[in-house]
């Protein structure tokens, strides 16, 4: 095998039959020249929107609850309801599954 020692500039153009690389994305722009754009968004972006409105949807803590339950935890008068515990778990599941769909 012969290794060649003349090296190209890296704005040479590729040799004929050579294959130009693109870098793989998820956007796609017309070219500058055209008074038209296309924007195309991945999947993954349309995941990201969903996340977004979940979180945006989703209650902010109440620190005087979380401070009731810490002290009660403390002083051994917090009961644990393992049965409201697990219709809750399965309700969200519900939930989770109908969004799903």
């Amino acid at each position: 095998m012969k290794i060649e020692g003349s090296l190209k500039s890296p704005g040479a153009a590729p040799a004929s039959g050579a294959r130009e690389k693109r870098p793989a994305a998820s956007t796609t722009l017309a070219s500058s020249s055209s008074t038209e754009e296309k924007v195309e968004l991945s999947s993954l972006s349309s995941s990201l929107n969903k996340a977004e409105a979940v979180i945006a949807s989703t209650p902010e803590v109440d620190h005087r609850r979380v401070d009731e339950i810490r002290q009660a935890i403390s002083e051994g008068r917090f009961k644990i309801d393992a049965n409201r515990i697990a219709d809750g778990l399965i309700e969200s599941v519900r939930q989770m599954l109908d969004t799903q769909k």
